[in-house]
């Protein structure tokens, strides 16, 4: 059988590579195209570009295989392609949405975690802390809390934050005896 004047297994393989380029330029240019599949699941470029690459796949590849008629080798490779992008939309890209991960923090937000004293804190003065996060290694002005001194080298707890200054205690963890 021929569609557009040329065999039909080329029709699918001709698809097939140009499907698969636009997605490789999707994935490059995806964030011009930002907000479009918030609408509906069925309008996302990922999906609508990952239907019609598994369709020319599973077409090409029955073709190529099997006697059966074009009929219904189009219906069966339709059908896997609606499985296959029903899988990818639930299992990939839906928790990938929703997986958003920044490497921006706030002071505050470091409150009750450990740091570490770098430059002794004297009573009534500002010394230096680092703080280990899933970012790196943070280093900040610290303060005693209530104007204690603080030795080098000791752990400390972050009380609260005033004015980009992190009031600390030494830490002390709670252990079992």
């Amino acid at each position: 059988m021929e569609l557009f004047g040329m065999p039909v297994q080329n029709v699918y393989l001709t698809v097939l590579i140009i499907a698969g380029l636009a997605t490789v330029l999707y994935v490059f240019f995806s964030d011009i195209a930002e907000g479009v599949g918030d609408v509906s699941p069925v309008l996302d470029p990922a999906v609508i570009l990952a239907f019609i690459t598994f369709t020319s796949a599973v077409g090409y590849s029955l073709e190529l295989m099997t006697g059966l008629s074009h009929v219904l080798i189009i219906v069966i490779a339709v059908a896997v392609a609606i499985g296959l992008d029903f899988l990818l939309y639930f299992f990939v890209l839906l928790p990938l949405k929703s997986a958003e991960v920044s490497l921006a923090y706030t002071d505050e937000s470091l409150t009750g975690q450990v740091g570490k004293v770098i430059v002794p804190i004297p009573v009534d003065g500002y010394g230096e802390i680092v703080i280990e996060t899933v970012n790196g290694i943070i280093p900040k002005r610290a303060a005693g809390y209530e104007n204690s001194a603080i030795d080098y080298g000791k752990e400390v707890l972050i009380i609260e934050v005033k004015e980009g200054t992190f009031i600390v205690k030494e830490y002390e963890p709670f252990r079992f005896k």
